[in-house]
C-alpha cells in the first residue's frame, strides 16, 4: 500500500508532483480543475509535458483525479443531470491526457426523484458518460457519508449501480464515510467484518482505492466530518487494520484529512500511515 494526499493545483496543475513529494506522498490525488466551477484550464502541450516530466523527475507511478463535488445524476433538472454527465467524461478525457489511473466521484443526491428514480437515472447517466469514452482512465464511484438522501452511501446501493453497468467502472472507499454510514472500522474484528460484507455486496475486486480519513463523528452519525489519522472515532487500531488487511495490502490510500496553514498536518498524517505499514507503530 502506497500513501497520498489531495494536492493542491493552485498556479499550474504542473506543480502538483513537486508539491506531493514535498510532504512525503507515494501517490497523490487532485482535482483537475476548480471544484467550484468556472472556466476549466487547458491541458496545452507545455502544461502536460512539465506535468508529465515532474511526476518522472519525482518518481510518481501513480495519481488520482477527484471530480468536482457540484455534480449531481439524480436530478429532475436536466441542465444538472446532463451538465453531470460532461463534467465527467471530460475528467476521465483530462484524466487520460495527463496519465491518472482514476477519475473518483460522488453521484449527488435522490432528494428530487426518491429512491428508485434516482438510481436508474444515475444508472443511465453513467453508461452515458462511458459511451465512446476512449483513453485508460477509470471512472470510480466513491462511498458517501449518508447526510440526507445522498446517493451510494451503502454497499448494497452501490452494487445495484454497478451491477448494470460495464465492468471498467470500480469503488473508492473512504473510511470517515463509510463509518459515518455506519460500518464498523475501530477493530480488527469490525475491519474485517465490514470488508467481508463489501466483498459480498460489490466484491472486492472491485475495490481500486482507499480515501484514509478519520471520523469526528460517531459511527452512523451520518454526517461528513473527516479528522487527523488516530484522533478521530475510527482510531489507531482500526488503520492499522485497514493497511494491514491482508486483501487491501496492495490498494493505495489517499488522505483527505484537514488542512492547515500549512502541509505539517499532511506530513504528521502521512509519516503515521507508513509507520503503521512498516511495523514501527504498534
Amino acid at each position: 500500500m502506497k500513501f497520498g494526499a489531495h494536492i493542491s493545483i493552485a498556479g499550474g496543475i504542473e506543480n502538483a508532483p513537486q508539491r506531493a513529494h514535498s510532504i512525503g506522498c507515494e501517490c497523490f490525488q487532485i482535482f483537475s480543475r476548480s471544484p467550484r466551477g468556472g472556466q476549466v484550464p487547458a491541458l496545452d502541450k507545455n502544461t502536460l509535458k512539465n506535468f508529465k516530466d515532474n511526476l518522472k523527475k519525482y518518481n510518481f507511478k501513480e495519481f488520482y483525479i477527484h471530480a468536482p463535488y457540484f455534480i449531481n445524476f439524480g436530478s429532475k433538472n436536466n441542465r444538472i443531470f446532463y451538465g453531470s454527465i460532461a463534467l465527467i467524461r471530460q475528467d476521465l478525457e483530462r484524466g487520460s491526457m495527463l496519465g491518472a489511473k482514476y477519475v473518483m466521484a460522488h453521484l449527488g443526491s435522490a432528494k428530487d426523484l426518491g429512491p428508485e428514480k434516482t438510481i436508474n437515472q444515475t444508472i443511465k447517466g453513467l453508461k452515458k458518460v462511458l459511451e465512446g469514452c476512449k483513453g485508460k482512465t477509470q471512472l470510480l464511484i466513491e462511498i458517501s457519508a449518508g447526510a440526507g438522501k445522498i446517493i451510494g452511501d451503502n454497499f448494497e446501493e452501490i452494487a445495484k449501480i454497478l451491477k448494470n453497468l460495464p465492468n471498467s467502472i470500480g469503488v473508492c472507499f473512504d473510511t470517515a464515510h463509510a463509518f459515518e454510514s455506519g460500518y464498523d472500522l475501530r477493530t480488527k474484528e469490525a475491519v474485517k467484518k465490514t470488508f467481508n460484507t463489501f466483498d459480498k455486496a460489490i466484491g472486492l475486486n472491485k475495490l481500486k482505492l482507499l480515501h484514509g480519513n478519520d471520523s469526528k463523528t460517531d459511527l452512523g452519525s451520518r454526517l461528513d466530518r473527516h479528522e487527523h489519522i488516530g484522533k478521530g472515532k475510527i482510531g489507531l487500531e482500526g488503520f492499522k487494520a485497514i493497511i494491514n488487511h491482508s486483501k487491501l495490502k496492495l490498494i493505495n490510500m489517499i488522505i483527505e484529512t484537514p488542512k492547515g496553514d500549512d502541509d505539517k498536518w499532511d506530513k504528521k498524517n502521512l509519516k503515521l500511515l507508513k509507520s503503521l505499514r512498516d511495523g514501527k507503530l504498534i
